[in-house]
């Protein structure tokens, strides 16, 4: 088996990787996360993912490296990480009685052949109506200030919503698996069957 990669220092990615029962070793892409000129939600995140696996892959000769990017777009608008208190407030109030899309762009990299994989994976959060406090309350409870749109879905967040629509609920704490388990398959490594090569 090929190492594989995770091209992310993200608690939360390294956790839902884990749940493949695979080795991986993590390793920090440093690249410009800014967006260019006209770039849609979509490309930019799916370009973002491409870069981030191309950032480590010279540490890996023989490796398949995995990258990912997110993004949250409400009413047209690109949103990041909230950081504070203040900023999660402000996402929040703008999310209330509304849709909100989370973009997830995988990539897997193959450093043996330089074969590039990637796609985009789109998810829906419908948000409640939220009062002041509701949100005050859940910031304050969970202090979600490291996660994309401002709450833990995986947590108390999950009191925010209305509804989630999506083909993966991983997909919204930040890495798709189950289309991962696919984009790996197609690089020649099958998940099950490399169980049985670990144990």
């Amino acid at each position: 088996m090929k190492t594989l990669v995770l091209g992310s220092t993200s608690p939360f990615r390294k956790s839902i990787l884990q749940k493949l029962n695979l080795p991986f070793q993590c390793a920090k892409p440093n690249i410009d996360e800014s967006s260019l000129a006209d770039e849609t939600p979509q490309a930019l995140v799916e370009r973002l993912a491409i870069e981030k696996s191309q950032a480590v892959a010279n540490e890996f000769p023989n490796a398949l490296i995995i990258g990912s990017d997110q993004v949250a777009v409400c009413d047209g608008e690109i949103l990041g990480k909230p950081h504070n208190f203040e900023n999660g407030v402000k996402q929040l109030t703008k999310f209330s009685n509304k849709n909100v899309i989370f973009y997830t762009g995988l990539c897997v990299l193959d450093t043996s052949n330089n074969k590039v994989l990637s796609l985009v994976e789109p998810f829906n959060v419908h948000f409640n109506t939220l009062s002041q406090a509701d949100i005050e309350n859940y910031l304050k409870a969970e202090q979600p200030y490291n996660c994309l749109g401002s709450f833990k879905s995986e947590g108390l967040g999950i009191c925010l919503f209305e509804k989630l629509e999506g083909d993966d609920p991983n997909t919204l704490i930040g890495l798709p698996l189950i289309k991962l388990v696919a984009l790996l398959k197609q690089h020649g490594l099958d998940t099950l069957k490399e169980q049985h090569a670990i144990t």
